[in-house]
C-alpha cells in the first residue's frame, strides 16, 4: 500500500467516525424534544385535574 492509499483510507474512517456521532447527536435531540412535549402535556393534564 502507498501512503497515498494509506491515507486516503483514513479520510474516509474518519468521516465515517465524525458522520456517526453527529447521528447520534440528532437522535438525542430528538429523544429530548420528545421527552419536553410528553412533560409540558402532563403538566397541563394537571393543571386541567386541579382546576375541576
Amino acid at each position: 500500500m502507498t501512503a497515498k492509499t494509506i491515507a486516503t483510507v483514513g479520510v474516509v474512517l474518519l468521516a465515517l467516525t465524525t458522520l456517526s456521532a453527529c447521528g447520534n447527536t440528532i437522535r438525542g435531540v430528538g429523544r429530548d424534544a420528545a421527552n419536553t412535549v410528553d412533560a409540558t402535556q402532563d403538566a397541563g393534564r394537571n393543571v386541567e385535574n386541579a382546576a375541576q
